[in-house]
C-alpha cells in the first residue's frame, strides 16, 4: 500500500471482486448482508479477503473469513489461527477456524478437498444463498483445463471451474497467481506456503512446476490465459446445449419414462445431455461417458439388446418404445426432474 492509495495489485484484485459482485446476475447473493471467503493463509485467498473486506464495506455486508484446517501437517493448528488472524488484520469482520478430519476413497488430494468443502458449506452455518469466495486464480483454471484433458472426460470437465457455482464463486480465474502474491507484498503480509504445493507426488505440483512450465516455453507463453479463455467459451457452449438438452427431456419426459420417437430425430449429443440429467434425477451417480453412450445406444442403435446396468444398481431398459430406469427390485424410478 502507498499513502495515495492501493499498489497495483492489490487494486487489481479489488476491482476483480468489485465487478463480479456487481454483475446485476448475482445480486440475489447480496440480499443476505453477508459474505463468506475461503482462507488458507496463501497468497491467493489472503488477498482476496482483503478485497472481499474492501467490497464489503462498501457494499454493507459482513464478512466472514473461514480457515479449514486440515491437521495433515505438524503445527496445522498454528498455522490455520494465523491465517485467521491475519484475515482480521487485513479487514474481515469475522474469522474462524474449521478443523477436519480427513479421510475417503479418491487420494488425499480428493479426500483434503471434500472435507474442506464440505466444512465451509455445513460446519460454518452460513445462511442459505450467501456466497462463499474461493482464491482460484487463472493458474488454477489452467491446471484444472489440463487434467480434464488428461482424464479425456468430455467439455464439461475441460470447460474447468464456473466461476459461480452457487455457494462457491470464483472472483479471480482472470487473474494470475503472480498478481496475488504481489498484492500480499504491497500489503505487508506474509502468506504462508503450503509444503504439499511442493510435493511432486500430487499431480497438480506436476502440472504447476514442470507441465505448464514446458508448454510456455515451447508455445511462446500465453498458455494459462489461452487454457482460461478456452474453458470460457465450453462452459458457454455447454451451457448453451444443456438448455437444448432440457428442452429435449421436457419433450421426451411421460411420467418417470422418455419416449424414444421424441429422441430418436436429436442429434446424439442433445439425447445424450438429456439423458444424464434423467439418469441424475433417477439417482445414477458418477455417470461416465461410456454409461451414457450405452443407454444412447438404446435409442440411436437399437437391436433389442438388454439394458444397461448403471452405477447405484440401476438399469436403463427400452420397452415398448419407451426407457425407464429400475431398481434391482424391478421397481421403476419416479424421476424428480432439477431445475436447469
Amino acid at each position: 500500500m502507498t499513502g495515495d492509495g492501493p499498489g497495483p495489485a492489490v487494486a487489481a484484485v479489488r476491482r476483480a471482486v468489485r465487478e463480479f459482485l456487481a454483475d446485476p446476475g448475482r445480486s440475489e447473493y447480496l440480499d443476505h448482508g453477508e459474505l463468506g471467503v475461503a482462507v488458507s493463509g496463501g497468497a491467493d485467498s489472503l488477498a482476496l479477503a482483503e478485497a472481499a473486506a474492501h467490497a464489503g464495506r462498501r457494499l454493507g455486508l459482513r464478512v466472514r473469513a473461514l480457515v479449514v484446517d486440515h491437521g495433515l501437517q505438524e503445527g496445522s493448528a498454528a498455522v490455520a489461527a494465523t491465517a485467521a488472524e491475519t484475515a482480521r488484520t487485513l479487514g474481515v469482520d469475522h474469522a474462524e477456524v474449521h478443523t477436519v478430519q480427513v479421510h475417503g476413497p479418491g487420494g488425499p488430494e480428493a479426500a483434503a478437498r471434500k472435507a474442506r468443502y464440505r466444512a465451509l458449506r455445513t460446519e460454518a452455518a452460513l445462511p442459505a444463498g450467501v456466497l462463499v469466495l474461493l482464491g482460484h486464480t487463472r493458474d488454477d483454471q489452467a491446471e484444472t483445463v489440463l487434467l480434464g484433458f488428461g482424464r479425456g472426460s468430455g467439455p464439461r470437465s475441460v470447460a474447468g471451474m464456473r466461476p459461480l457455482d452457487p455457494p462457491w464463486a470464483r472472483p479471480l480465474l482472470d487473474l494470475p497467481r503472480s498478481v496475488t502474491r504481489a498484492a500480499c507484498a504491497e500489503l505487508g503480509v506474509r502468506p504462508w506456503d503450503d509444503p504439499h504445493n511442493e510435493d511432486t507426488r500430487y499431480t497438480r505440483v506436476r502440472l504447476r512446476t514442470e507441465v505448464l512450465p514446458l508448454l510456455e516455453e515451447v508455445l511462446n507463453g500465453g498458455v494459462a490465459a489461452a487454457l482460461g479463455r478456452t474453458a470460457t467459451q465450453l462452459r458457454e457452449d455447454c451451457a448453451a446445449l444443456d438448455q437444448l438438452g432440457a428442452e429435449l427431456l421436457d419433450r421426451a419426459l411421460r411420467g418417470a419414462e422418455l419416449e424414444v420417437a421424441e429422441l430418436l430425430p436429436a442429434p446424439a449429443a442433445l439425447r445424450r445431455r438429456a439423458l444424464r440429467s434423467w439418469l441424475l434425477d433417477a439417482g445414477a451417480p458418477e455417470l461416465t461417458d461410456a454409461h451414457l453412450r450405452a443407454v444412447d445406444a438404446l435409442i440411436g442403435d437399437w437391436r433389442g439388446q438388454g439394458g444397461v446396468w448403471l452405477p447405484g444398481r440401476l438399469e436403463a431398459s427400452r420397452r415398448r418404445g419407451r426407457l425407464r430406469v429400475d431398481s434391482p427390485s424391478g421397481r421403476n424410478h419416479e424421476a424428480i426432474r432439477r431445475k436447469p
